[in-house]
């Protein structure tokens, strides 16, 4: 036996002795984590910025403040979360009283991608925690000094056989080779089907948190100015490195100009020479730098994208005259490229977002209400906002996850205690009474009864 196949089985000693079951010992953990991450803040900070060069206060809102919301909202609702659910019965079930049980799956395996590598690996152990499992968490070997201080964190917090943190070069397929209870992958499209294959030789259950190509749909009534401020921020976050991020922009043809020009100066005002500056993220590794370096190349109008080859850093890029045949539209482009493609009939637009795997987000900018809501119930989509962009990754209380091709399953706040839980139904009966009609032989009189009411 290996030595991660030992720890998947020390986890499971531990679990199968109901250590991790009782609301005491998750809350202490929870606390326990809470405690250490704060202590390590100015370190995880450090960590983000030498692998991503994000800032203190572009790391601390897109990270350390969401797993502090994740952290506050567990420790807070988890009594509640876990109650013994009592539901409405039915005849079938008279005069039986009948319940939902939330129980943890067991021993799970979390694999967290490099874009905002501690807030994809911390959040979704929350939740396992939060349920009651045990966890292997595996983190990018790509964010390499974000992975190792979680590593060490974790470590420090945590005994391994309730929660252990791999070394980020663990081979892959020794990792999937193994049997967990329950698996939660974020990353590629591409990986995840690699992941599901592996989860399906033992049955086991999967979240999967992919990605896809993200629209945002400006209408003419939009607020331009509002919509470029908007979309510049949430597109260059993190350089554009962000699973949610508008992928490209369908825009009104006879408001595009306006749009093209608003970005211009928005990406003007707030990323004058980003290429240059140290709190603008840097591309995570040189094969991400060259791939996104030869969209740009690829091509003919192209405003800003200043690069950085020694830094590995593009500044925000647009490119106007895009088109869903161009090479930025074949693939996810997750950097700082944002292709504007124009749009004369809506019902166009709607029909080439259909035409296209089913995006982790869409967003709509409109002053006309309806519009959003048709928009709304036409498209399939993960998540998204009307008249703003990735705020719904924020809010503990709603469902996070894709759809189709960007991912299945969902997580955050109760979704994810939720996820890592499984809802045991138990129907719980009384010697009295012991209704005849249910027993054999089943004759005429009895498929008369039956049929009246049941």
């Amino acid at each position: 036996m290996g030595s991660l196949a030992k720890r998947i089985a020390a986890q499971r000693a531990f679990f199968n002795r109901d250590r991790t079951k009782p609301l005491a010992f998750r809350l202490a953990m929870l606390g326990r984590l809470e405690t250490r991450i704060r202590e390590q803040e100015d370190a995880i900070l450090a960590a983000l910025r030498l692998d991503l060069s994000k800032s203190r206060a572009e790391a601390y809102m897109t990270e350390l403040a969401l797993v502090y919301g994740e952290l506050r909202e567990a420790r807070r609702k988890l009594r509640i979360w876990a109650r013994t659910e009592r539901v409405r019965g039915s005849l079938a079930s008279f005069p039986a009283r009948n319940f939902i049980y939330r129980e943890p799956y067991g021993a799970v395996l979390i694999l967290a991608p490099w874009n905002y590598p501690f807030y994809l690996s911390i959040a979704p152990l929350i939740a396992a925690i939060a349920a009651g499992n045990c966890a292997i968490v595996k983190c990018s070997e790509e964010s390499v000094h974000t992975s190792a201080l979680i590593r060490k964190l974790l470590r420090a917090v945590f005994p391994a056989s309730f929660v252990y943190c791999t070394a980020p070069d663990t081979d892959h397929e020794e990792l999937l080779r193994q049997r967990y209870d329950y698996i939660f992958f974020t990353g590629s499209p591409r990986v995840g089907k690699i992941v599901m294959r592996a989860a399906s030789e033992h049955l086991t259950p999967v979240t999967l948190e992919l990605g896809g190509k993200s629209p945002c749909i400006v209408d003419e009534s939009a607020d331009i100015k509002l919509a470029a401020r908007r979309i510049a921020w949430g597109k260059f976050l993190n350089a554009g490195q962000t699973c949610i991020a508008v992928d490209y922009v369908l825009v009104q043809r006879r408001v595009k100009a306006a749009l093209v020009q608003a970005l211009a100066a928005e990406i003007e005002r707030r990323y004058h020479k980003a290429e240059q500056r140290e709190s603008y993220p840097k591309i995570i590794n040189r094969r991400h730098y060259e791939r996104l370096v030869g969209l740009i190349a690829a091509e003919k109008e192209v405003i800003g994208g200043a690069m950085n080859e020694r830094t590995e850093k593009i500044a925000p890029t647009l490119l106007p005259e895009a088109d869903f045949d161009h090479t930025c539209m074949q693939e996810e482009i997750f950097g700082p490229l944002l292709p504007i493609i124009a749009y004369d009939e809506l019902e166009t637009a709607i029909g080439e977002i259909k035409a296209r795997e089913k995006p982790l987000a869409c967003y709509i900018f409109t002053r006309d209400k309806r519009k959003a809501e048709g928009l709304i119930r036409k498209l399939s989509f993960g998540g998204g906002c009307v008249n703003d962009v990735l705020l719904q990754i924020g809010n503990h209380c709603l469902p996070f996850g894709g759809v189709g091709n960007s991912g299945m399953g969902v997580y955050h706040g109760r979704y994810g205690f939720e996820t890592f839980s499984h809802m045991k139904a138990v129907v719980k009966n009384t010697g009295f009474p012991d209704l005849p009609f249910r027993y054999a032989p089943f004759d005429e009189g009895k498929w008369k009864l039956l049929k009246k009411f049941l």
